[in-house]
């Protein structure tokens, strides 16, 4: 609990979010030993954040909320390893490896990357999320995952 103050006292103080303190309130964000929670972080993004992945496109800190709920109900487990991050400007990229357990399936380990844009107020207006749903999914399931890349490859690579 002290670290968030810290953090929140950081963020506030400067009104600005600063690398380090985005890497580390996606490490508590993630590596819970368990679901995700999220209740730290939503307070960083704007009431107007404008959001979007491979799967949706999300407006307003409302739709937000109720999407991380919905991955947090889904998710068994769920791990991030931040690989590289880096700030310039008001833009912050971040590379990180995600270990998922749905209930039914096997660990699945997604790599990608998410671009957030920070406005004036020091808020995440903007995050893009960049990675492979299917094929690091598929990867992980025997001989499917070998049949996916190999049709993949033959139709697009």
């Amino acid at each position: 609990m002290e670290q968030n103050n810290i953090i929140e006292n950081d963020v506030l103080s400067n009104n600005v979010l600063t690398i380090e303190t985005v890497k580390e309130l996606w490490s508590q964000t993630y590596n819970t030993h368990g679901k995700p929670d999220w209740s730290h972080i939503l307070p960083y993004y704007d009431d107007q954040i404008y959001f979007r992945d491979t799967i949706q496109e999300i407006h307003g800190i409302e739709e937000f909320k109720a999407m991380t709920e919905r991955l947090s109900n889904r998710s068994k487990d769920l791990g991030m390893k931040i690989v590289r991050a880096m700030m310039q400007d008001n833009i912050v990229f971040m590379e990180w490896e995600m270990t998922l357990s749905f209930k039914k399936y096997p660990s699945s380990v997604m790599y990608g990357t998410s671009r957030l844009t920070i406005n004036e107020n020091g808020k995440i207006s903007e995050q893009r999320d960049y990675y492979d749903l299917w094929g690091d999914i598929f990867d992980n399931i025997p001989r499917f995952g070998k049949a996916y890349r190999k049709f993949m490859i033959k139709k697009f690579g």
